[in-house]
């Protein structure tokens, strides 16, 4: 009796002093503490004792997650991180026979991804050189964002870190160039494995000969020209339509009693005594007087035809005559 009481006496002694000794605590980890929502991550439980058979039990809060078996290697949970409250805290129990032990807590970071930046380029041109102001920005995205700036593969400045939301700048200046350049930038946080990147901008190339302001004026220019030619225009049709209209105003259009602005004009008709005479051939029965374009005068004269009744001519007899016709004579 006694020696069975020893002996269940000794072996706790040996298990309480092996769980403080040979039985350390676990080990909770996992490849990053840092994710986004929706992410899956994978957290390792392992122990330093790699000869015993061990079950390892995955805890968040005091919610159970899962339990696994195994000898001298790590236990592996796959998990999704969906909402904030399965940041953590988690543990890891490891247990032999009696003896358990919790490993310390566990905490994720969830961070908002950054979005693709915008990369906004400011050039100031001189005869030689190029200042160039580069800003980039990502409107979302947890803080702090550490942005980069790349010409075409090559990074040309160091990270630039901003806690606040605001675009980082570089300046740099560049001799000008024979060929074009090629800038973007990259914007990146705590998140790890994850940037994003700008869209290219191009700057092109200038020759040494050419004018960098020419295309600026040259707009303007052109603009200028082309008002001058439409005031030429104007000055130099607008009389000539004046011009022409007054005349074809100044245009009589009856030959009667009545008064106009650019002549008089009168109707003489001399009335022949006898009823079988025929009036003055050379008399002018209207006149008037009218000015042209350079102010020259001229003379018009009119004619009022009078129809007398005559007595048929004789004419050749022919198959197709028939007599009987009254004729006409018209005298001016």
């Amino acid at each position: 009796m006694w020696r069975h009481l020893n002996r269940l006496l000794f072996w706790r002694l040996f298990l309480v002093s092996f769980c403080f000794s040979e039985f350390p605590s676990p080990c909770l980890d996992s490849k990053t503490n840092v994710v986004m929502k929706g992410q899956n991550v994978s957290m390792f439980c392992s122990h330093k004792n790699k000869s015993l058979q061990i079950t390892y039990s995955l805890f968040r809060h005091k919610t159970h997650l899962g339990t696994q078996n195994g000898k001298g290697e790590p236990a592996i949970f796959n998990l999704s991180i969906t909402e904030a409250h399965e940041s953590g805290p988690y543990k890891c129990k490891a247990q032999v026979c009696s003896c358990s032990k919790y490993s310390r807590d566990f905490n994720f970071t969830i961070v908002d991804p950054v979005t693709a930046p915008v990369l906004n380029i400011t050039v100031i041109q001189t005869e030689t050189d190029r200042h160039i102001t580069l800003h980039c920005l990502s409107v979302n995205g947890s803080l702090p964002i550490n942005y980069t700036f790349f010409e075409k593969h090559i990074a040309i400045s160091p990270a630039i870190s901003k806690y606040d939301r605001e675009s980082a700048e570089f300046k740099l200046t560049r001799k000008n160039p024979g060929e074009e350049e090629e800038y973007r930038c990259e914007a990146k946080n705590r998140l790890p494995d994850y940037a994003a990147y700008s869209q290219t901008v191009t700057m092109p190339s200038t020759d040494g000969g050419s004018c960098p302001f020419c295309l600026k004026l040259l707009l303007p220019g052109l603009l200028l020209l082309l008002l001058v030619i439409i005031l030429i225009l104007a000055f130099w049709i607008l009389p000539k339509y004046k011009a022409r209209k007054a005349m074809r105003n100044n245009v009589p259009r009856d030959c009667g009693d009545t008064a106009v602005e650019v002549g008089i004009y009168a109707n003489i008709h001399e009335k022949q005594a006898k009823e079988g005479s025929v009036p003055e051939v050379g008399s002018r029965p209207c006149v008037s007087t009218a000015q042209d374009e350079a102010e020259h005068s001229q003379e018009l004269q009119y004619a009022t035809p009078v129809f007398w009744e005559v007595a048929p001519r004789q004419q050749e007899a022919c198959d197709s005559y028939k007599p009987g016709y009254v004729y006409s004579e018209l005298n001016f």
